[in-house]
C-alpha cells in the first residue's frame, strides 16, 4: 500500500460547522500568526513534559494489567487457584471479548466527554480489577474479573491515540505513542511470605499503583489539594524546568490533563494559538468539533480502512502472542521462576529501544510503510527461529529469538495507528477509527489464545506457525 496524506477532501467532508468548532479557513496561517521555530519548540517541550509522561505511565499500567497473568503463571498462580486443562487459556481469551465489544462505544464517550476525563476513570476501573484478582480464589471469580478488565481497558489505547492526535502533528505522533509500550516487572516474585504467594503481590502492587496514578492524572486540582503535599516537591522540580511565568500553571497541570490545546493552562495564550495553527495546518480540519455518530462511521466507506483493518488483524496475532505468552516461551528454556521473569526483562528493554528508534525514524522521514515492514519482518524471523530449534537444547539461539519477538511486536501497532490517524482529518472519525482498529488488532488475541494450547507445551509449534503466517501476510498487505 502506498502511504498518502491526507485522504482526498471529497472523502473527509467536515461536519457542519458549530459555534465551538474552529474551521481551517478561519485560522490564519502560521506566517500570519508570526511565531518563530523557537517559540514552537518551546511550546512542544511544554506539551511533552505535561502530557506525555502521565499518559506513558497510564499505558504502562494498562500493559502490565493485560499481561500480568502470564508472569503470575510462572509463579504457580494457575495451580494456586485450581486452574485445570485449558482454563488458563480461556482466561487469556475472555479478556479480548469485552475489549472488542466495548472499545468503539467507550471511544465515543471519550470523544464526547474528553479523553482527559474518561481515561482516568477507566484506569481506576481496571486498577480495581487487578487488585481484586490478587484475592480471587477460583476460575469463575477470575473469569468475571478478566471480563470487566477487558471492558475497562478497551478504550484506553484508542483514547490515548486520539487525545495525542489533537495536540501533535503527523510527523510527531508515532514517537509519542511509542512511549506507551514498556517492560513487565519481575521483582515481586522474589518476595517470600508464608501466607501469600509472589503472584498475589504482583496484583496487589499493581492495583493500588493504578488507582494512585488515576488520582494524579485525573482528579481536578481543586479537589486534590488535601492530598497534594506529597506531590508538591515534584511539582516544583518540573516547574523549575520552565520559565518563572509558567511555574504556577505547571503546578496545577500535574494533577489534571487539558481537554485541548486551548484549555491547557501550562501554555500562554500565544502558545495556544501556535498549537491550534499547527494542528489545523497539518492534522485536523476542525478543532473541538461536535460528535456526529453517522459522520464518524463514514470513514469506513473508503477501501483504505478495510486494508488497515486487515493489517491490524495480521500484526495483532503475533503481538498478542508475545504479550500473553512470552513468559511461557522463556519458561520453555528450563529456568526457575525468578530467572524466567528476569529473562523477560532484557528482551523487553531491547524491544522498547527498537520501538523508540523505529517510531522516531518514522516521524523523522514521515514514512510508515517501510518501518512497519521492518518491524514485522524482525518479529517473523523470531517466530521462525523458535519453530525450528529445540529451546531446551539451544537456549542461546532460542533466547535470541525472544529478543527478535519483542523488537518487532510493539512497533507495528504504533506505526499503523499513527498511519490511519494521520490520514483521518476529522476528530470524530479519528476517535472511531482508532477504536475500531485497536479492537480488531486485539481481537487477534482470541486467535493467539486458542492456538497456544496446553497440549502443545513447551514448544507451541502450531501457535508459532500461526503467528508467523499472520505476520507474513501483514508484510504483504503493508508493502502492497
Amino acid at each position: 500500500m502506498v502511504e498518502k496524506s491526507p485522504l482526498p477532501s471529497d472523502v473527509l467532508v467536515p461536519e457542519p460547522k458549530d459555534e465551538e468548532s474552529v474551521a481551517v479557513d478561519e485560522v490564519p496561517t502560521p506566517e500570519l500568526r508570526g511565531f518563530s521555530p523557537e517559540e514552537e519548540r518551546c511550546m512542544l517541550r511544554k506539551m511533552d513534559w505535561n502530557i506525555v509522561p502521565a499518559l506513558a505511565f497510564m499505558y504502562l499500567c494498562n500493559s502490565l494489567d493485560r499481561s500480568n497473568v502470564g508472569n503470575a503463571k510462572t509463579d504457580g498462580w494457575d495451580k494456586d487457584v485450581g486452574l485445570t486443562g485449558d482454563q488458563y487459556f480461556v482466561l487469556v481469551m475472555v479478556f479480548y471479548v469485552p475489549f472488542c465489544l466495548f472499545g468503539t462505544p467507550l471511544s465515543l464517550v471519550v470523544k464526547r466527554f474528553s479523553a482527559a476525563r474518561v481515561i482516568p476513570l477507566l484506569m481506576l476501573g481496571y486498577g480495581v480489577m487487578a487488585l481484586l484478582t490478587g484475592i480471587a480464589k477460583n476460575f469463575s471469580q477470575i473469569f468475571a474479573l478478566r471480563w470487566f478488565l477487558g471492558a475497562f481497558e478497551s478504550a484506553t489505547l484508542p483514547g490515548i491515540v486520539y487525545y495525542l492526535s489533537t495536540f501533535y502533528k503527523r510527523d510527531e505522533l508515532a514517537s509519542r505513542i511509542g512511549f506507551f509500550y514498556g517492560l513487565i516487572a519481575f521483582g515481586v516474585f522474589q518476595i517470600k511470605n508464608s501466607a501469600y504467594r509472589g503472584w498475589q503481590y504482583l496484583f496487589w502492587i499493581e492495583g493500588p499503583y493504578l488507582t494512585s496514578i488515576t488520582a494524579l492524572t485525573g482528579v481536578p486540582p481543586s479537589d486534590f489539594r488535601r492530598l497534594d503535599n506529597c506531590v508538591l516537591h515534584f511539582r516544583i522540580f518540573l516547574a523549575g524546568r520552565f520559565s518563572n511565568s509558567s511555574q504556577s500553571r505547571i503546578g496545577d497541570e500535574i494533577t489534571t490533563k487539558p481537554r485541548s490545546p486551548r484549555t491547557a493552562r501550562f501554555l500562554t495564550p500565544h502558545e495556544k494559538d501556535i498549537a491550534e495553527a499547527r494542528i489545523l495546518s497539518d492534522a485536523s480540519n476542525a478543532i473541538d468539533e461536535q460528535l456526529s455518530v453517522r459522520h464518524a462511521f463514514g470513514a469506513f466507506k473508503e477501501w483504505q480502512y478495510a486494508v488497515w483493518a486487515l493489517i491490524c488483524l495480521c500484526f495483532g496475532v503475533p503481538q498478542t502472542s508475545v504479550t500473553n505468552f512470552l513468559p511461557q516461551i522463556v519458561a520453555s528454556l528450563g529456568y526457575s521462576t525468578v530467572k524466567t521473569n528476569l529473562f523477560t526483562i532484557a528482551p523487553n528493554i531491547i524491544g522498547t529501544i527498537a520501538l523508540i528508534i523505529l517510531t522516531t525514524s518514522s516521524d523523522r522521514f514521515r514514512e510508515r510503510t517501510i518501518h512497519t515492514c521492518v518491524a514485522l519482518a524482525i518479529n517473523l524471523v523470531g517466530f521462525i527461529i523458535l519453530g525450528l530449534v529445540d529451546a531446551a537444547s539451544h537456549r542461546q539461539i532460542a533466547y535470541l529469538a525472544c529478543f527478535l519477538l519483542c523488537m518487532g511486536s510493539a512497533a507495528p501497532a504504533v506505526l499503523v495507528s499513527s498511519w490511519y490517524s494521520n490520514n483521518t482529518m476529522s476528530e470524530s472519525r479519528r476517535a472511531v477509527v482508532a477504536a475500531v482498529m485497536v479492537g480488531i488488532s486485539n481481537s487477534a488475541g482470541l486467535i493467539s489464545a486458542n492456538v497456544f494450547r496446553a497440549e502443545d507445551a513447551p514448544r507451541y509449534i502450531p501457535a508459532l506457525i500461526t503467528a508467523a503466517c499472520f505476520g507474513g501476510v501483514g508484510i504483504v498487505l503493508v508493502a502492497g
